[in-house]
């Protein structure tokens, strides 16, 4: 399939990012830049890319193109691997214990058919627009570059953060699939620094570099990797699962351990726990999003990336489910071990003690998929940030002869390392959670003001008649989910609370209804669209600010933080760096660039 594009020229490459362009090219220049700071923010905070924009010449900007080599069985398997790490043995022991009781099963059947909404929404952009940005290239060509950069540099941290805390976990599951039950014993304490940047972790660091220099080489062969990871995984995975079954007693489904203290039956906490129980297991998902960044490397977008995003979700479902209803069967859900559920019921039959150690080890490989699906998804998005003219172009280049975004790749890749070789980031792992959330809401948002607002450039009527009452829908029904949301977390229990909350969700309800009758579609998808539209976005967006309304404060403190850190950066630099990328690229109109090997 043939896409007419604009072949930058060198002097452009020059300009993206700031390596010679105007605004950098002397302390004079960028003087006079930072004193146009404002006109350049109204030109540029807004600006949205076409989607034929950001898959020529944007692209173009990478030199080599990414191979075309995936298929929806790459998909299905980076899905599985990415989704399915170690967290899933601690949060289906958190979810039980203290929210839905063995209903977990039906917690995690909800969080499921949640992740399938966002999912679906994924989808819808990665077809239509298969390049490697993900949710970055979503949201600049919806609601312009500097929303695309706040979320992009946020989701970034946090894959940055969360891999290097999640690569140091890997030293102590690995311990456990050997008998060795403290981690500190393979890392080697430094003197004299403070508590909790004391503790040299070398394995840790091995493995980052590892995963960094094989998605460097290839992607189809990293993908090959992880199937093979993911598969053995698996099969860990099963073997819990049958052994919980087998071993496990259906009366635990029902009858507490201590029933005089907790009540009893399969929804001990009712509606409200399983509900409470699905926002602490959605976090099992999150992951499905890192696949959609390898949009660009898939070979048949329209059907590969459906099958793929969606198959590896239901599967993931399917998996968990199993695992939650075998725990609850093998011990009574007020029994059970929050911090380690599985292993913690095995460790106290006679002669079973051995299952821990197998536990360990399907957990080891779990962090290896992971971290992989995740180091993967990271470098795309630098990458397209890098081409989209807001950070330096030299991350953007693609190695033509790995057909890789090798420059991205290794500078995260040692940027994590670094941070995975010092610093204890348990906290951190707590506070990850909120950006990849954010952004599920941010891209819910743009596939309905995508479908419902003219993507005609010079049709500007038809797109203000649009934007108008679709930008009010959208805010009238985030806050209607807000609404929603504070009445659960912060009304009392008894009949005021439910009629409010039912209030919330007719409201909810009519907003839609409403919208969809009055407001007519600007476009319709040509290869695969999110169907019921605009009910399910709509659903993605009132869950994930339910979802959102679950984190804890300093969640919000962080993410408050580092947005207003991205908001500097992209005022000092990236406004100004993409601003002399769009004036060298208006004097370019001519080349054409193919993009041979995408089948539609």
């Amino acid at each position: 399939m043939d896409k007419g594009a604009l072949m930058p020229s060198p002097d452009e490459t020059c300009c993206v990012g700031g390596g010679g362009g105007s605004s950098f090219s002397s302390l004079r220049a960028y003087g006079r830049a930072l004193a146009q700071t404002p006109r350049r923010l109204a030109a540029r905070a807004c600006a949205a890319a076409s989607p034929g924009e950001e898959m020529s010449r944007v692209r173009a900007r990478s030199g080599a193109d990414m191979a075309r080599a995936l298929r929806w069985p790459d998909f299905v398997g980076l899905g599985l691997g990415g989704m399915v790490g170690a967290g899933v043995f601690v949060t289906t022991g958190r979810a039980t214990r203290l929210y839905a009781g063995p209903a977990v099963v039906v917690s995690y059947a909800i969080a499921g058919l949640c992740a399938l909404l966002s999912a679906f929404c994924y989808t819808e952009f990665a077809v239509d627009m298969p390049v490697a940005g993900g949710a970055f290239s979503y949201l600049r060509v919806t609601f312009g570059e500097l929303a695309a950069f706040l979320t992009g540099a946020n989701l970034i941290m946090e894959y940055v953060f969360s891999n290097a805390a999640v690569a140091r976990s890997f030293t102590a599951y690995l311990g456990t699939a050997v008998g060795v039950d403290a981690p500190s014993k393979w890392r080697i304490a430094v003197p004299g620094l403070p508590k909790g940047f004391n503790e040299v972790d070398l394995v840790a660091v091995g493995v980052i570099l590892l995963i960094t220099v094989c998605i460097c080489y290839s992607t189809k062969e990293s993908s090959s990797v992880n199937m093979v990871l993911t598969a053995v995984h698996v099969l860990f995975i099963m073997f819990v699962i049958v052994m919980g079954f087998w071993r496990g007693d259906t009366r635990n489904l029902t009858r507490p351990a201590d029933p005089e203290h907790n009540p009893g039956g399969f929804f001990p906490h009712g509606a409200a726990g399983v509900f409470n129980g699905a926002a602490m297991v959605y976090l099992s998902y999150i992951g499905y999003d890192a696949v959609s960044t390898m949009a660009e490397e898939v070979e048949r977008p329209s059907r590969d990336i459906p099958i793929g995003v969606s198959g590896s979700v239901v599967l993931v479902t399917l998996l968990y489910c199993l695992m939650a209803a075998s725990m609850s069967m093998l011990l009574p859900y007020d029994a059970i071990d929050t911090e380690a559920p599985f292993s913690g019921a095995f460790k106290g039959s006679s002669g079973w003690g051995w299952v821990s150690n197998v536990i360990g080890a399907g957990a080891s490989l779990g962090i290896l998929t992971s971290l992989m699906v995740a180091m993967l998804g990271q470098a795309r998005y630098l990458c397209v940030i890098g081409r989209s003219g807001v950070m330096p172009a030299w991350l953007a280049r693609v190695n033509p002869r790995t057909a890789t975004p090798v420059n991205a790749s290794a500078f995260l890749g040692v940027f994590t390392a670094a941070l995975a070789l010092f610093t204890e980031l348990d906290i951190l792992l707590n506070l990850v959670c909120i950006g990849t959330l954010f952004v599920f809401y941010m891209v819910a948002n743009a596939v309905v003001y995508r479908r419902y607002v003219a993507a005609a450039e010079d049709d500007e009527e038809g797109r203000r008649r649009g934007a108008v009452p679709t930008l009010a829908f959208l805010l009238a029904f985030s806050l209607v989910a807000l609404c929603f949301t504070l009445v659960w977390k912060l009304a009392p229990r008894g009949g005021a609370r439910t009629g409010l909350l039912v209030a919330c969700g007719a409201a909810a309800a009519a907003a839609v209804a409403a919208f969809r009758a009055l407001v007519p579609q600007a476009r319709r998808p040509e290869l695969w669209g999110v169907p019921a539209m605009p009910w399910v976005p709509a659903a993605s967006v009132f869950l994930n600010v339910f979802l959102l309304g679950s984190l804890d404060r300093p969640s919000y403190v962080r993410f408050g933080f580092f947005t207003a850190a991205a908001a500097l950066v992209y005022v000092l630099y990236s406004v100004h760096a993409s601003y002399d990328a769009d004036e060298a690229a208006a004097a370019l109109d001519g080349a054409k660039v193919l993009d041979e090997g995408c089948k539609v």
